[in-house]
């Protein structure tokens, strides 16, 4: 039997997806199925990738000879007007619509209510994770289409907790863009008010500054200064996917914990990674963060918007050693739920 191929496409490197479609491609491939990418444009994520034939490209041409290699199925992630230009291009086969992250619910809900006409045309499907927000929409704005819904994987076994030299500080970390659904404000506003109760404490941030608006980048900086946070926040920019398991490792080991403040989650990769390195999570309810966050069992939730419940909840992740040691290890257990192999069953699925 000929082995199947399978293309996925996305804008560009970067964040979650860039994490997804490197791992799914690891599940698939080892059940015999070819995997490529497709990414419009370049991303700080590129220098993640090894193994897997990766294109970078959004000219018509190139695209068009990318098309020839016969795929089986093509997955179009958020860019539901790359539906139509595939189809214009020629692609006859199947084509399905995978829906991640897509914002806050109203920008995911302006989305697909724009996209309507040319999904239902173009698309053999809907592709979506176990997120609550994203599957009200599409069961509401798309009944009639098939749809395939299953949480996204994680391998962690390639992702996990590294032993590291002990930080004479505690720090509490944070991961994203710096734009609004991110939240970044909040996360400041927290480390002003939690760096009056612990002076010695330091903020890790660690942002993709190739991405986000220079105003954003600019206000933050403002703020960092008006907050008097200049010491103790530091920034750690584009670093490669494979050495966060180690800054994972060592906030756990100092003490700390992953801070995130997301309005709206599809997933949320960096919440479950850090936990695949026993540092703890206290989130915003962010709703696709649920999958794998169980308040006091799993992780910890404060109040969105809600700095004083936020502090609140970090003293007691911080101070309750005997919680902190409950969470950090039912944390671990609550992973074996995105394995590659349930992952590569369920996909299976659509490919038959």
């Amino acid at each position: 039997m000929a082995k199947r191929k399978i293309l996925f496409v996305f804008y560009l490197p970067s964040g979650g997806m860039e994490t997804l479609n490197r791992q799914r491609c690891k599940s698939l491939t080892s059940h015999g199925i070819e995997c490529h990418l497709l990414y419009l444009q370049n991303g700080t994520g590129i220098q993640n990738i090894s193994q897997i034939p990766t294109y970078i490209t959004n000219q018509n041409s190139e695209i068009k000879n990318i098309l020839a290699k016969n795929f089986d199925a093509i997955f179009v992630c958020s860019d539901y007007t790359m539906l139509q230009r595939i189809r214009n291009l020629g692609y006859k086969g199947k084509l399905i619509f995978e829906v991640q992250g897509l914002g806050s619910y109203k920008n995911a809900e302006k989305i697909l209510t724009q996209a309507k006409s040319i999904i239902l045309k173009e698309a053999n499907g809907i592709l979506l994770p176990k997120t609550g927000h994203l599957m009200n929409l599409i069961d509401i704005h798309y009944p009639s289409l098939p749809k395939y819904c299953f949480h996204n994987c994680f391998d962690t076994s390639e992702f996990c907790y590294q032993s590291t030299p002990p930080l004479p500080f505690p720090v509490i970390g944070w991961v994203g863009r710096l734009e609004l659904n991110k939240n970044w404000d909040d996360f400041l506003m927290f480390a002003m008010r939690f760096a009056k109760k612990r002076p010695n404490i330091k903020f890790w941030m660690f942002i993709d500054d190739t991405l986000g608006n220079p105003q954003e980048k600019t206000r933050f900086y403002k703020l960092l200064d008006r907050f008097k946070l200049t010491n103790s926040v530091i920034v750690h920019a584009n670093v490669p996917h494979k050495r966060m398991a180690d800054y994972f490792s060592r906030i756990g080991d100092s003490g700390g914990f992953l801070l995130s403040t997301s309005k709206v989650e599809g997933f949320g990769y960096a919440v479950i990674e850090a936990m695949s390195c026993r540092c703890p999570v206290l989130s915003s309810d962010s709703d696709g963060v649920k999958a794998f966050i169980t308040h006091n069992v799993t992780g910890k939730f404060y109040n969105n918007g809600n700095i004083a419940s936020a502090v609140a909840q970090a003293t007691e992740l911080t101070d309750n050693i005997a919680l902190r040691t409950q969470i950090i290890n039912q944390a671990l257990n609550r992973l074996s739920l995105f394995n590659l192999e349930t992952y590569a069953q369920e996909f299976l699925k659509i490919l038959k």
